[in-house]
């Protein structure tokens, strides 16, 4: 178990979050409950996953692709209302990491695809 402040501190700091100027919020963008024991990563926030990590008894969600983009209209209304109301009724945390996982020389998107190309 690991406490959703330490957490969110350590995946910030292995991803160089403060290294990017991005499109949206990178790090915790849902605060749910303080002790996290299981986490369910996917792409991007979308409703099945967020359905999934309640099912799953999820306390976090890590994801590329989250909410509240630049540029994308604020309200929260419909698709977004649904998704937020579904993790704050559970409590589910969600973190976001946009460029930090798009460009991380390890564990970034870019990096295991050329792994598993088996191309540098």
């Amino acid at each position: 178990m690991v406490s959703l402040p330490r957490l969110v501190d350590y995946t910030n700091e292995y991803l160089g979050v403060n290294q990017f100027k991005d499109y949206c919020p990178n790090g915790l963008q849902v605060e749910g409950r303080r002790d996290i024991r299981r986490i369910i990563s996917g792409v991007t926030a979308c409703q099945a996953l967020v359905d999934q990590a309640i099912d799953e008894s999820a306390d976090a969600i890590l994801v590329h692709h989250g909410y509240f983009w630049h540029g994308e209209a604020p309200e929260v209304v419909g698709m977004k209302k649904r998704r937020l109301a579904a993790l704050m009724r559970a409590d589910v945390s969600l973190l976001v990491y946009h460029l930090p996982l798009d460009a991380h020389p390890e564990v970034g998107n870019n990096a295991c695809l050329a792994g598993l190309l088996d191309i540098e």
